[in-house]
């Protein structure tokens, strides 16, 4: 071969090699991360798995989340359809997502009306509570930033992490869920799921103080989720979880501000101590809203509802990311004040008074208060209950 022709083809590779280094080393990124399952987490009495997902570049000291799906769901429905997944990319958090067998219940329900599973250091609470320290510890996330969500099932156990747990999580949201110990069999739970156990905020709040006796510390803020067209999870069991956690809180059951954000109402108590969302015209599920604005995330489907993206508001309440309370509009590119307005006043009648000035309404012998479907004893006029009005048409006990 021609000494020309040697250095011309030399050449050629040097500038192929360097080509397919630059293609290497500048065009093609890194493998993006991916949910993972956890092969071993340590303690695990409940015998639940651990699916977790770490953002790429995640730094140390970041928040963790704590993600619940609902019954016949998985951890991989829930991640990909509910929008925390979205979330965590952009605010930088990562995320545990425990998942249920059917081993363990048919239907893939977390078993929040187990006593032997809703008791602290026991069955599957203590499981999610080893996946957060194996978490924290391996990760070297923040434990003083941990938070807990989830839907129906996984809402109601997020509850019942919050009660167990005061002292892990700062914070936690509930989905169409039920109260701390509302049930404690699966008979239970039908009548608690609709149409609803009704107690004083006091009795609701001893069964959350009786959850860790003894414990003095801070307890996490609460946000609340609630479809006002939810036939499987009734609507009044927003309004039950609202007295239980404000009562643990230590704060009145009077919104003390209230706003909206596109189809949900909302009302905070004490200072943000709790949020209840009532989202007008929702059914059972988690609150989305699919596409690429800021404000945005999830992906309709079953069980996830296309409203608003519950978990953009929950980051804000968790304090991550900007860490600002919810706007009012969606479509205000900065948050107008918070509205703040007096307390609605509260009208003392016989139940049939109620009834019949259209403040309640009458099934079976007894009256229930209406939107809010409270019961509040028998339909005579001996009965009395105390109510108020906090939204057009959804009264509520004072």
């Amino acid at each position: 071969m021609p000494r020309w022709l040697v250095s011309a083809v030399s050449l050629v590779l040097v500038a192929v090699a360097g080509l397919v280094a630059y293609d290497v080393a500048t065009a093609r990124p890194a493998r993006a991360a991916a949910l993972a399952p956890v092969a071993s987490f340590g303690s695990n009495p409940g015998a639940l798995t651990m699916y977790a997902y770490r953002p790429d570049g995640l730094p140390a000291g970041a928040p963790l989340v704590v993600a619940l799906h609902g019954c016949t769901q998985d951890a991989t429905t829930f991640f990909s359809g509910s929008g925390w997944r979205e979330l965590a990319e952009r605010r930088g958090f990562a995320l545990v997502l425990p998942q249920q067998s059917t081993s363990n219940n048919s239907s893939k329900c977390f078993n929040w009306f187990e006593p032997g599973d809703t008791t602290r250091g026991q069955g599957e609470a203590a499981s999610i509570r080893s996946m957060v320290g194996y978490a924290v510890s391996t990760w070297g996330l923040d434990a003083s930033r941990v938070y807990v969500t989830g839907l129906s099932a996984g809402g109601a156990m997020s509850a019942v992490m919050l009660a167990t747990y005061p002292d892990t999580f700062a914070a936690g949201s509930i989905d169409a869920g039920l109260p701390y110990r509302c049930a404690t069999s699966s008979l239970q739970a039908y009548s608690c799921m609709n149409p609803g156990v009704d107690k004083s905020p006091t009795a609701w709040g001893d069964l959350v103080r009786a959850a860790y006796p003894g414990y003095t510390g801070p307890r996490p803020r609460v946000a609340i989720w609630q479809g006002q067209s939810d036939t499987t999870v009734a609507p009044a069991n927003g309004v039950e979880l609202r007295d239980q956690f404000t009562d643990v809180l230590g704060v009145a059951q009077t919104p003390t501000a209230t706003g909206t954000v596109g189809p949900a109402s909302w009302e905070a108590y004490g200072d943000n101590a709790v949020r209840l969302y009532k989202v007008a015209g929702m059914g059972h599920g988690t609150p989305v809203d699919p596409g690429a604005a800021e404000d945005q995330c999830g992906t309709s489907g079953a069980y996830f509802i296309d409203t608003v993206c519950a978990a953009y508001h929950d980051v804000a309440f968790f304090g991550l990311g900007q860490g600002t309370p919810p706007p009012t509009t969606t479509t205000s590119t900065t948050p107008p004040p918070t509205t703040t307005t007096p307390p609605p006043a509260c009208i003392t009648a016989s139940n049939y008074a109620h009834v019949q000035a259209g403040r309640a309404y009458q099934s079976g012998g007894y009256a229930y208060a209406l939107g809010s479907n409270q019961n509040l004893g028998l339909y005579n006029t001996y009965y009395t209950a105390t109510l108020h009005e906090t939204s057009p048409g959804y009264w509520e006990r004072c």
